[in-house]
């Protein structure tokens, strides 16, 4: 993964979450467009979006706009979609991500892919950032499916040092459509500013993050925030308008776009 944000000739990874958003069968996929602009898509694995059909359609689209393939599993909880706390013991969070990121690696094998990482949704990244144990977890059912396998983490986060720790390849991330706290924690959905909506915004945090590996909190200061990957969300209102106005500002200020994991 790439290191020193900020030097010459930098470049960092575009994802976004992907096959959250679910269509009939037949009609265009909703996240169509966004992987015409992202260097990696994260495909939801049925347990708080998506299904069998959804997932083989995405991964589908996605090998076919040379995006890298990544899974992106969560808890249980399909009526919050991933999104609510959940009392999960570490050996359940491990068999939950085994399970998901082991079916969409059929999934892609099937389309004549592969999948490449592995990035927790919602209320499960949110807890690794802070919790040693569930990181442990997830990142031995990662070991265990695969040692080609690169985990995403919160840049900066608890979770970034444990996985490190235990010798599995990491990439951290840093969201263009997220207000953080001033810890630098994600501010949570209910509070002013937690989400991104304005494309321009998201460029310029984009480049922030990208070229001066800092982001700004929601109460003003600035934060070191050094990613290997910038996200954006396909579920937040207008996704692709802020995607492509990230790749603009991105572009625009001289950093490449090319995936953490080839």
């Amino acid at each position: 993964m790439s290191t020193g944000l900020g030097s010459p000739g930098v470049s960092v990874d575009l994802n976004a979450d992907v096959g959250e958003l679910a269509g009939e069968p037949g009609t265009p996929l909703p996240d169509r467009s966004l992987l015409d602009l992202v260097t990696t898509a994260h495909v939801a694995c049925g347990f708080h979006a998506g299904d069998p059909e959804l997932m083989r359609r995405t991964v589908t689209a996605a090998l076919a706009a040379g995006v890298v393939v990544g899974a992106h599993p969560s808890y249980p909880d399909r009526r919050g979609f991933g999104r609510h706390p959940m009392d999960r013991s570490p050996s359940l969070v491990a068999d939950d991500v085994a399970y998901q990121v082991g079916a969409l690696q059929a999934v892609a094998r099937t389309c004549g892919g592969r999948v490449r990482s592995v990035k927790a949704h919602g209320a499960l990244y949110n807890r690794m950032a802070v919790d040693e144990a569930c990181t442990l977890a997830v990142a031995g059912a990662v070991a265990a499916l695969g040692d080609d396998l690169v985990l995403v983490v919160p840049a900066g986060s608890l979770a970034e040092a444990v996985a490190r720790r235990q010798g599995v390849p990491t990439a951290t991330e840093g969201f263009c459509d997220r207000g953080y706290l001033p810890d630098g924690t994600l501010a949570p959905r209910s509070t002013a500013g937690a989400v991104v909506t304005d494309p321009e915004e998201a460029g310029r945090r984009a480049v922030a993050m990208a070229v001066n590996g800092r982001v700004t909190a929601v109460d003003g200061r600035e934060l070191p925030l050094r990613c290997d990957t910038l996200c954006v969300h396909g579920d937040t209102p207008g996704a692709v308008a802020v995607a492509a106005a990230v790749r603009r500002a991105l572009t625009g200020a001289g950093v490449g776009l090319a995936p953490f994991a080839g």
